[in-house]
């Protein structure tokens, strides 16, 4: 079977784990948590970096650093994981969810700017698959009425838009280092941001709260969402592996797209002029699929031996989403039913690829 992903470990990562190991600075302190978080202001160019346990906990503190509170309204695409919205409901804040735009399947920034009202506190915008969102446009929404710019960037890293960095085009960014990630350390996250008064309240908040000042003493309510060293010391080795691991990634997104642009029915994820893709994971829509065609092509494929998975839900289809927020996102909703991921790690072969396309198109005839 090949995998929808795989991560790249070498010798690099393994020793600077057993590095850790054998430090017996195993837990949330250790050299490797300050080296991380370095490699991470040179990778993205922001000034602070906070590494933390995840993705979904990095964008938790991030709307808390924010300001955001229960009652505050924090607009964002319906098209993304599940993760960006429920960390908003953490907080009892309510998701304001938007529509995409059509061809890089971020978020429409004409959607946003018409969702806003007095209560919105911040809007995320999601780098969906790794295509960094319209920061440019977005800001120019935000800006004006002191709304915080908050990028998921979980899926982004390596990324840039006009030469500038994912992790730096936003007020607050986020990071998701999951094992299927671009740079992983297994579970892991981050926070960056210029702000240096936000990099101290992530920090607060993600060793419980803790006081700068008195040992032992807690001045707000905090987290445990710490990073361990041990998971540092896999992302350091990643880290310094960035150029390397994207620059493979890119070369299965072009044999991709050798393959599948200008077939007939297949449409691919638009990349804006000014915009560096980060390399995720190859995704793909084929026009008019029913999601249960779809469904049925991951079925085929994986008889073949490619594992394949469906793009992201709507979030607002989720049966726990209150009825007042099942609002309609017709593009969200059409890439949710028609989009299928396709295997992308820097392991895998063109012989590979070719193999996985030749399945996908006898799946998109059979399927006619």
């Amino acid at each position: 079977m090949i995998p929808i992903s795989e991560p790249s470990l070498t010798d690099r990562e393994r020793q600077y784990l057993l590095e850790a190991f054998d430090s017996g600075w195993i837990s949330s302190r250790g050299e490797f948590v300050e080296r991380a978080e370095a490699l991470l202001r040179n990778a993205t160019s922001a000034r602070y970096a906070a590494v933390v346990s995840n993705g979904t906990v990095a964008l938790h503190l991030a709307l808390l650093a924010a300001g955001v509170e229960a009652g505050d309204e924090v607009v964002m695409p319906s098209l993304s994981y599940v993760a960006t919205m429920n960390a908003a409901l953490y907080i009892g804040a309510r998701p304001v969810l938007v529509d995409v735009d059509p061809d890089t399947w971020c978020v429409d920034p004409h959607a946003v700017a018409a969702a806003i009202t007095d209560r919105t506190r911040a809007v995320i915008a999601v780098d969906l698959y790794g295509n960094p969102a319209d920061y440019a446009a977005l800001r120019n929404v935000t800006a004006s009425r002191g709304i915080v710019l908050i990028a998921d960037a979980a899926e982004s890293i390596g990324g840039a838009m006009n030469g500038v960095p994912t992790g730096a085009l936003a007020d607050i960014s986020i990071f998701s280092f999951f094992g299927n990630k671009i740079v992983t350390s297994g579970e892991g996250g981050a926070v960056t941001t210029d702000d240096p008064e936000i990099d101290a309240r992530i920090r607060q908040l993600r060793n419980q709260g803790n006081s700068v000042e008195r040992r032992y003493f807690h001045d707000v309510l905090g987290f445990n969402y710490r990073m361990t060293n041990l998971a540092a010391a896999i992302l350091c080795a990643q880290l310094e592996r960035l150029e390397e691991l994207t620059t493979h990634r890119r070369e299965v997104l072009d044999w991709y797209e050798s393959r599948l642009k200008g077939v007939a029915g297949v449409r691919l994820q638009s990349v804006a002029a000014d915009v560096v893709r980060s390399p995720w994971l190859m995704t793909v829509c084929v026009d008019d699929w029913s999601g249960a065609q779809r469904d049925q092509a991951i079925s085929l494929l994986a008889e073949e031996g490619v594992e394949t998975r469906p793009s992201f839900v709507p979030m607002q289809d989720m049966p726990y989403v209150k009825t007042p927020e099942r609002i309609s996102t017709p593009i969200s909703a059409k890439i949710g039913r028609e989009g299928i991921s396709l295997p992308t790690f820097p392991g895998l072969t063109k012989e590979q690829v070719d193999h996985i396309c030749e399945r996908l198109l006898a799946a998109v005839r059979g399927l006619d």
